[in-house]
């Protein structure tokens, strides 16, 4: 409901303004310990791309859940510059596509480093299944194209958005740029133009469909080219979305969009 989610936020940012907050029945603040504000910035910021977070686990499994988490860090990080600076750390480290960035292995790194530098999570050198991979991964872009095209809708309209639709057409400009990996590609620009592609069309307009053709006749194949028979599921997915937005010239709505009826909830 968006009188809950008010609360969340509320208590988030009178916690990362210093101000007296009840949880658990006891009474924290920030300025109790000299560094409490840059901690509470940093755990704040994990919090959002951690594995064990309830937070990854709900936009990994119920993607309609990004639109209300991302709407709440939008706003945080218009009030808290640093939190938004520290997420995209968390991020970036997390999750090398949200840069876009593939990384390539050095002479001397490890393979099970470079597994971990590609985000996959390696414990006694046993690396993550490849399908948790993949829905992390899928979480954390869509999370990110959330956040960039949603304000609170209770903030100061007058600044820019922290981190607007721009790093958006950023992403997807360099994305396609660099030369597609399997699986992984596919999916990640499926995830981004189901969320934000609608945003995206909006405001670039005919330079947006310029990209859609070039993703279609010349990028899709680039895809094809490195997969195999047994990960085209993602692709064929792609393909078909890619598709039915060019005929009929335009891009659906991201289910689970915020409207501002869910404000009056």
């Amino acid at each position: 409901a968006g009188s809950k989610l008010r609360e969340v936020f509320d208590k988030i940012n009178n916690l990362l303004s210093g101000k007296p907050v009840q949880t658990e029945g006891q009474t924290v603040s920030v300025t109790q310990h000299p560094q409490g504000p840059e901690f509470v910035c940093y755990k704040l910021a994990e919090k959002f791309v951690v594995r064990k977070s309830l937070l990854w686990g709900e936009v990994s499994f119920h993607h309609d859940s990004a639109f209300p988490i991302a709407v709440v860090l939008s706003g945080i990080w218009e009030l808290h510059p640093r939190v938004g600076d520290i997420f995209l750390a968390h991020l970036h480290r997390k999750c090398p596509y949200s840069v876009p960035f593939y990384p390539a292995r050095k002479e001397g790194t490890s393979m099970e480093e470079y597994q971990r530098m590609l985000g996959y999570e390696v414990h006694d050198s046993k690396v993550e299944e490849q399908d948790h991979f993949l829905k992390r991964m899928s979480g954390m872009i869509r999370l990110y194209a959330a956040i960039i095209q949603l304000r609170w809708p209770y903030g100061n309209k007058q600044g820019a958005h922290p981190h607007g639709l721009s790093y958006g057409w950023r992403w997807l400009a360099q994305m396609l740029n660099l030369e597609p990996l399997a699986d992984v590609t596919a999916m990640l620009l499926l995830d981004f133009l189901e969320v934000c592609g609608n945003a995206l069309m909006k405001q670039y307009g005919i330079q947006f469909w310029k990209i859609m053709f070039f993703i279609q006749k010349s990028y899709i194949p680039r895809i094809e080219a490195v997969t195999s028979s047994g990960q085209m599921g993602c692709l064929s997915r792609l393909k078909n979305f890619v598709q039915k937005c060019l005929q009929a010239e335009e891009i659906p709505l991201p289910k689970g969009i915020l409207t501002p009826s869910f404000w009056r909830t």
